[in-house]
């Protein structure tokens, strides 16, 4: 994963690949996890996020799964390894912004 496919990463597309890496999903479910990974401050639209899906899944981050359910119009999606070195570089870039605005008392923060 290049600096550059890292950085082409839409906010969206980040809160995907981080909802994500808790196992396969399908879109609304995706949805639901972002707006709670983020306790409500992200609430993607339906369009928007399949759109980042598409996307993703183009770009190889992303890769269509089989669901635990029977229910042939839900499409599952998971993380490649390419997805999950993507999201780990996210997380590591946005880190090093948390430790700059703690440094600079903008917001409370510590690494665990």
């Amino acid at each position: 994963m290049t600096r550059q496919q890292v950085e082409s990463l839409t906010p969206l597309s980040a809160a995907i690949l981080f909802a994500l890496a808790g196992g396969a999903s399908h879109g609304y479910a995706i949805i639901k996890e972002i707006e709670e990974i983020t306790e409500g401050d992200m609430r993607p639209q339906t369009g928007s996020t399949y759109l980042a899906l598409h996307r993703l899944l183009a770009s190889g981050l992303i890769s269509e799964s089989s669901g635990p359910d029977s229910d042939a119009r839900r499409r599952y999606y998971r993380l490649t390894d390419l997805g999950r070195e993507a999201a780990r570089a996210e997380a590591r870039r946005l880190s090093q912004f948390l430790r700059a605005a703690s440094a600079r008392k903008l917001v409370p923060w510590s690494a665990t």
